[in-house]
């Protein structure tokens, strides 16, 4: 399995820093000696100024990785503490080719181990998690594969839910929709009602007028029948 491309920048700019110390180291024992080092000077300028490319360009591939989640949380943090380690071995290494260290000669192991003592130290392993010890580079990328994949497993699931919950939005919406349009049809109808009633209270009013008015003429004729069925049979 292919290394990470920005693992193998880092190893390679680790050891860039390392072959800068150590010809800091061969230029102090020319200059002890009463040698010649502007040319080893020269290969120093543009050895700390490629060293201060790389780191930068390993601070812009943390952030596009990190940006788009192709690594852990974790994992960016410790390759943040790995850009960190590197820029302190940039500053120590400027200042001694500077000479602005304290010592006449900065500790040899100290510039190959940015600053960790005698021993040189893995530099994979700093600051490096419980869960990645004992983990090669193939199994980390593995490990970190597995997480993202669970992440996105996660994310699936809560689409999931929010289309569930969309699609239960838009159904009672739909109801609500239909409940206005039965609430619009018995209004329309409540209102057809009335004028219908208020119709049938004036013809019933009217019906009233003309039977009172029908019986007040029946009275009157049968009084004028009265009237001449006396004048005509006398008592």
């Amino acid at each position: 399995m292919s290394q990470d491309p920005w693992l193998q920048n880092y190893d390679a700019t680790c050891r860039l820093a390392q072959e800068t110390a150590e010809n800091i180291h061969e230029r102090n024992r020319q200059q002890r000696t009463g040698g010649n080092p502007a040319k080893i000077n020269m290969t120093l300028r543009a050895n700390l100024q490629k060293l201060k490319q790389n780191i930068s360009q390993l601070k812009e591939g943390l952030l596009r990785t990190s940006s788009s989640r192709r690594i852990t949380q974790a994992e960016a943090d410790r390759r943040q503490n790995l850009i960190d380690d590197l820029l302190s071995r940039e500053k120590q290494l400027n200042a001694t080719f500077k000479g602005e260290s304290s010592g006449a000669e900065v500790n040899r192991s100290s510039l190959m181990t940015g600053g960790n003592g005698g021993a040189a130290a893995n530099p994979w392993l700093i600051n490096e998690t419980d869960e990645t010890k004992g983990l090669s580079f193939g199994e980390i990328k593995q490990q970190q594969q597995r997480i993202i994949n669970a992440q996105d497993a996660g994310l699936d699931a809560l689409a999931a839910v929010i289309s569930r919950q969309k699609t239960m939005g838009q159904e009672i919406g739909n109801e609500l929709d239909e409940q206005n349009e039965i609430i619009d049809d018995l209004a329309h109808l409540v209102d057809k009602t009335d004028g219908r009633i208020r119709n049938e209270t004036r013809r019933v009013k009217l019906l009233e007028t003309k039977s009172a008015s029908c019986g007040m003429w029946v009275v009157i004729v049968l009084l004028l029948i009265a009237i001449v069925v006396v004048a005509v049979w006398p008592v």
